[in-house]
């Protein structure tokens, strides 16, 4: 949505440096090399972008098999990870109760529907031939054996919370909590995954807000439900979407996930140690907080522990060089994970984006926190100011091995230097990925709230722009996917929320299909198993009625030119007022689908849903894709977004590069 600040100042502010190219129907524009940087890298075969590889091979979690088991109809869906550094071809076998129940090993998927399952079976499974060895340990079992795991009850697995009591507010009122953003990464360093779980007060505020917050907290659990631990955030840092981003992954290799977050004084870990001035209270009287210390922290994923504190950057400076002197864009917060060396994730830390923009990498090595490099758009950087987003992605868009920063409408090297700026301006939405199969790397969709452009498509790499549409207002929602197999590569849209106006919908190559914009720009999610990806929204009821929804999925019906209802979640809530995203939506579990997390009506639970639908595609787990890893862990950030791999996923795809990871784990 637009910052009070928008229309005045930046609608007079936008760079109309339009690349030149040729109309392509009424309202979009399309461009050959225009723009395009000399030198341009050979990045694919064409039908996919994928893991590239440099030597240099990636750190990324060691996982085991994720085995899920949920009741079907008429039977059991039993579904687990092939890892990133298997064979595609690897066999597997799998046993209900102790019994095979396969004759010939499994080498085309890496699911299996058992009819006769029930929800008193117990399912493993077992790789078999060359590369069987790969992933963990496998204890006293035999050699490629997974853990036994049960059949859900139901095709959701409920995880209890410990919901933090109600609290007094500033004026002596009542603030309930409820269950926010979360993220996963394996905490503990035993191959699975768990929860980082916020817990928002229902006072926080936007920034365009006035007002008194309480404390924001941010739980450990296991997917089991074990609570893990309990950081609080303190009375200095304020509670709302742009505050608090966070980010949960295995920073110093050690096989164990780290929570990176800014703090100030008064923050307290787990073991109740606090950090800074316990009984500072830098809020003023309107309930902002523009003074006193900032820092980043790093705690332990497994304990809650504070690792290490570091003064933060980017720092706020002068607050009336961000755009105004009250606090709101100053205040305005990303974080995400990069592989800027090529090898070792670090932490991003940002600030700023309707005006001046500013960029901290930071390495987490051996205890220690270090400043990697710092991008300012005031340091001779001018044409960067105002090209960010509400959401931020890292991706390799130039070839080299290394993750570049994503930053809306400009893109940032992974050196800290500029690679590109647009023009284009800030927008709403972001979506990296190969979305377009028919051209080699990387593309960028993006809506923008102000400019020549109310939605563009661009190539990653350099800036080029592919197609645009004009839009009248802010366009604040836009989605791709690639959800009619009539059009070659993704589809795409965009729109003003709450309301019927949209700029239609297009293909990859810019092609209009529709006047009308398809009616959901959410979240996207493989569920089905067919390629497509189907949508994940929710039905809003409006912010007189809680501002939440109710969460579904649905697939787009190319004969009909409408969306069908596959599920709809009953008894859960959405986050995040009208934009109703869930708690979390990713490969968590099972094969390369993805599940999504939802918060219970009461917030006293998670519901962890899984596919029931069989697939006979098979594909490495996405969480070995790092650039879709690193999506999982950003997704919890400003105005969150679906995660996207660093390959065309999708119908008539070839089949994609091999990961080239490397795991660690916490055993070694």
């Amino acid at each position: 949505m637009t910052d009070s600040n928008t229309s005045g100042t930046n609608s007079r502010r936008y760079r109309r440096e339009i690349l030149s190219g040729m109309a392509a129907g009424s309202a979009a524009f399309a461009t050959g090399m225009a723009a395009a940087s000399p030198g341009r890298s050979d990045r694919g075969n064409g039908r996919g972008n994928g893991e590239r590889k440099h030597g240099s091979k990636r750190q990324v979690e060691s996982l085991d098999r994720g085995l899920v088991a949920v009741p079907a109809d008429d039977g059991v869906l039993v579904r687990w990870r092939l890892l990133g550094t298997e064979p595609r071809d690897l066999g597997f076998h799998v046993y209900r109760d102790g019994e095979r129940l396969n004759n010939k090993p499994i080498t085309e998927s890496t699911n299996y529907f058992d009819p006769d399952g029930t929800t008193d079976s117990t399912y493993a499974v077992r790789a078999v031939g060359n590369g069987r060895a790969s992933g963990r340990k496998d204890g006293d079992r035999k050699p490629g054996m997974s853990e036994s795991v049960e059949v859900w009850d139901n095709q959701y697995k409920e995880i209890p919370l410990n919901k933090p009591d109600p609290v007094e507010g500033e004026d002596g009122e009542t603030v309930t909590y409820h269950a926010n953003d979360a993220s996963v990464a394996d905490l503990t360093g035993d191959g699975t995954l768990d929860i980082v779980q916020k817990w928002t007060p229902s006072n926080a505020k936007d920034n365009a807000h006035e007002g008194h917050t309480s404390d924001v907290l941010l739980d450990g659990y296991t997917l089991e439900g074990e609570h893990l631990w309990r950081i609080n955030l303190g009375q200095n840092i304020r509670a709302g979407a742009h505050y608090t981003p966070f980010v949960v992954y295995d920073f110093d290799g050690d096989g164990k996930a780290e929570l990176a977050v800014r703090t100030s004084d008064g923050a307290t870990d787990a073991t109740g140690e606090v950090i800074g001035d316990p009984d500072a209270d830098y809020a003023n009287d309107v309930g902002r907080i523009l003074e006193g210390p900032e820092y980043l922290t790093v705690f332990d994923g497994e304990t809650g522990e504070a690792l290490a504190t570091a003064d933060f950057e980017p720092a706020r400076g002068d607050i009336c060089e961000w755009g105004d002197c009250y606090g709101n864009r100053a205040d305005r917060f990303l974080a995400g994970v990069g592989y800027f060396d090529g090898e070792r994730p670090s932490i991003l830390m940002t600030r700023g984006y309707y005006e001046k923009s500013m960029l901290a990498a930071w390495d987490f090595r051996d205890g220690d926190l270090e400043i990697r490099w710092i991008f300012d758009s005031d340091d001779g950087n001018e044409e960067y100011e105002a090209q960010g987003n509400h959401q931020l992605a890292t991706a390799d868009v130039d070839g080299d091995g290394k993750d570049e920063v994503v930053y809306g409408a400009c893109v940032i090297d992974h050196d800290g230097t500029g690679l590109y700026s647009t023009g284009w301006n800030h927008g709403d939405a972001l979506h990296v990925g190969d979305f377009d199969p028919s051209r080699d790397g990387l593309e960028v969709f993006q809506p923008h709230e102000w400019g020549p452009y109310g939605a563009t498509f661009r190539d990653a790499e350099t800036g080029e722009l592919l197609w645009g549409v004009e839009g009248e207002g802010d366009i604040g929602r836009g989605m791709i996917a690639d959800i009619d197999p009539n059009y070659d590569g993704a589809e795409a849209w965009a729109g003003i929320p709450l309301s019927d106006d949209d700029i239609g919908l297009w293909s990859a190559q810019g092609e209009r299909i529709s006047e009308d914009a398809v009616d959901s720009m959410n979240f996207g999610i493989w569920w089905t198993g067919d390629l497509h990806r189907e949508l994940l929204d929710h039905d809003f009821l409006g912010y007189d009625e809680g501002g939440y929804g109710h969460g579904w999925i649905k697939k787009w019906n190319p004969e009909t030119e409408e969306l069908d209802l596959l599920r709809s979640f009953d008894g859960t809530r959405s986050n995040n007022g009208s934009k109703g995203t869930p708690c979390l939506s990713g490969d968590i579990l099972g094969d390369w689908r993805e599940e999504v997390i939802w918060r219970t009506e009461d917030s006293e639970a998670l519901r962890l849903y899984a596919t029931p639908h069989e697939t006979d595609h098979r594909l490495h787990t996405l969480l070995h894709d790092t650039q879709y890893r690193t999506a999982l862990a950003w997704q919890n950030v400003g105005y969150n977004q679906p995660p996207w791999p660093s390959f065309f996923l999708g119908n008539g795809m070839d089949e994609p590069p091999k990961p080239n990871v490397e795991p660690v784990s916490a055993d070694e």
